[in-house]
Parts: structure tokens; C-alpha cells; sequence
């Protein structure tokens, strides 16, 4: 499967696989300057890239794992969903969880970007099955 992307800027960088097996292809900050986060702040970085994903798919953008590990920062909402009719800038909203002042440089990945089927579902309202396991939520089927 192909996307296409336009640059929005120059400087903007198509999303790349780090290697051969990634399921995710790295998003960059498009950015003319340093971009400061302060502990607990969120900031919307760019990537300068727009996207055309294909109908039946969304594009999903999720943490770079060693970026949250070493700099404490991720995606704002956890994981942020690019519809296939979205054709603005794809932006990541990045938190610092940490307690130090984090910078991001410019063309440093942010992100990482997984594209995957999607299944629109039905709604239709009415009574649930019974279930063994009922209405039990969080933590309810044991720890171990």
C-alpha cells in the first residue's frame, strides 16, 4: 500500500521506517527552531506533511519508545488518529511527563505513524447477552 503525502514545507520530512520489520514509519518535528517543553506542558509540534490515507484505513500516531523512555515525552492523547478524509497537517501534541525541561530540535522524530485496517461498526440498540463475566471492569478478571 501506498500514501501519498504533500510537504507543506521544505523542511518537511516524509515519514521513514526504521528498519526492515518496523510496523511504525517515524514522524519529524518540522520546526525553524528549538521547540520548548516545560514539565507537564503539551505543545503541538508539526511535521509539515499532509496525508492522503487510504479509505479503510486510519493512520495511528504513537509514542517513539525511546523518546518516551530517555525524555519522559509522548503523545498528549496516548495515540492520535489520522482519518482517511483528513487532509490538514498532521500535528503531534507532545506532553512532558517528566520534571525536567525537555527540547525538541528540529527534524528529531516525535512520533511514529502505524497504518491499519479499520472496521466501521453498526449501532443497533437493544438487550446484551449474558456473560460470564458480566459487568466486571478494571481489575475484575484477577491480576495474574
Amino acid at each position: 500500500m501506498n500514501v501519498k503525502v504533500k510537504r507543506l514545507r521544505p523542511n518537511a520530512a516524509l515519514p521513514v521506517y526504521g528498519s526492515a520489520n518496523a510496523a511504525g514509519a517515524d514522524l519529524t518535528a518540522c520546526l525553524e527552531e528549538n521547540l520548548i517543553i516545560r514539565p507537564g506542558e503539551t505543545a503541538l509540534v508539526p511535521t509539515g506533511l499532509a496525508l492522503a490515507i487510504p479509505e479503510g484505513t486510519a493512520g495511528f500516531v504513537y509514542a517513539r519508545s525511546g523518546l518516551a523512555l530517555r525524555q519522559d515525552l509522548a503523545p498528549a492523547n496516548k495515540v492520535g488518529v489520522i482519518d482517511a478524509d483528513y487532509r490538514g497537517e498532521v500535528m503531534v501534541a507532545v506532553h512532558n511527563h517528566g520534571r525536567e525541561t525537555r527540547v525538541i530540535e528540529p527534524g528529531e522524530r516525535i512520533a511514529q505513524l502505524v497504518i491499519a485496517p479499520v472496521i466501521r461498526a453498526g449501532f443497533d440498540e437493544g438487550e446484551l447477552d449474558d456473560t460470564a463475566r458480566g459487568a466486571g471492569g478494571f481489575g475484575s478478571t484477577g491480576t495474574k
